[in-house]
């Protein structure tokens, strides 16, 4: 699905300060093969959350509807009020095309109910988690979910290598199909239907995501934005602006401001309630997979 711009969120409302909070933990043994990680999200207040895009899909719980959600190439936004809680399970990049039966090319953007790709084995899911009172019981039931499907169905383990491949940086898709004995045609074929785009613009949001975890330093005055474009590959600033426009919605100065004024926020609120255990945002809140 992708991710959030960060694990946290405030929002001051008057004299009060509302949290939004994002989790993320393993998966079970069984499942470990195509799911590479799951995670819980709390809203804190009615709000239009943006998810940035990774090239992966995942399977998302909010309380109404079990969907797969995808974002290969925009950035996606999904209404949530503040009670929700959702629970997701994130495919690995280069395997979720083979689970679910269906290229991610041929879907569309966003959410697509899964009861459509899966039927009624995908309805039961959604009965069983509509009746779960415990993350434990939902978190059961997703993982049980995906191990059924996985015993009639494997993931290409040539795209997920290739999707790892291509994240480093430098890497030529040439080279890469080459190491896994196929044209670029094929491997372009390949990821379309397994991560919904092809390898460069693969290569583009694995990049833009290396921008993302170097928010926080930029955010606290540790490096600029000039450097990081230059380190990350980009051939200049503003290729580095075209390019986050493109995938967030927002300038890279905007998506800055945006880190530090929640870093304020958080500060207020620790000398409001001193106390309170201090935040401590990890400068690293979303590892590349």
């Amino acid at each position: 699905m992708g991710i959030p711009l960060r694990s946290w969120a405030a929002s001051l409302d008057g004299t009060s300060t509302r949290w939004s909070r994002y989790r993320e933990f393993a998966p079970a043994t069984e499942v470990s093969s195509i799911v590479s990680l799951g995670w819980q999200g709390f809203a804190g207040w009615d709000r239009e959350l943006r998810i940035l895009p990774d090239g992966c899909a995942d399977l998302v719980w909010d309380g109404r509807s079990l969907d797969v959600v995808i974002t290969a190439g925009a950035p996606e936004r999904r209404w949530l009020p503040g009670t929700a809680r959702t629970l997701g399970l994130r495919l690995r990049r280069g395997g979720a095309g083979s689970l679910l039966g269906h290229g991610l090319s041929e879907l569309p953007p966003g959410a697509t109910r899964l009861t459509d790709l899966w039927g009624r084995r995908a309805g039961r899911a959604e009965e069983l988690l509509a009746a779960s009172k415990s993350f434990e019981s939902r978190r059961s039931v997703l993982e049980t979910l995906v191990a059924e499907r996985l015993r009639s169905s494997h993931p290409d383990s040539r795209a997920i290598a290739a999707a790892r491949d291509l994240g480093a940086p430098g890497a030529k898709p040439a080279d890469v199909a080459d190491d896994l004995g196929i044209s670029e045609r094929g491997l372009r074929r390949l990821l379309r239907h397994e991560t919904g785009c092809g390898p460069k613009q693969l290569q583009r949001i694995l990049r833009f995501q290396r921008f993302h975890r170097r928010l926080p330093a930029l955010a606290r005055g540790r490096t600029s934005l000039a450097i990081v474009a230059a380190e990350l590959g980009y051939a200049d600033q503003s290729h580095l602006g075209r390019e986050c426009r493109r995938l967030s919605g927002s300038s890279p100065a905007a998506l800055v401001r945006s880190w530090a004024r929640q870093d304020v926020l958080a500060e207020k609120f620790q000398t409001a309630q001193p106390g309170t255990a201090r935040i401590k945002p990890r400068d690293n809140p979303f590892r590349n997979r």
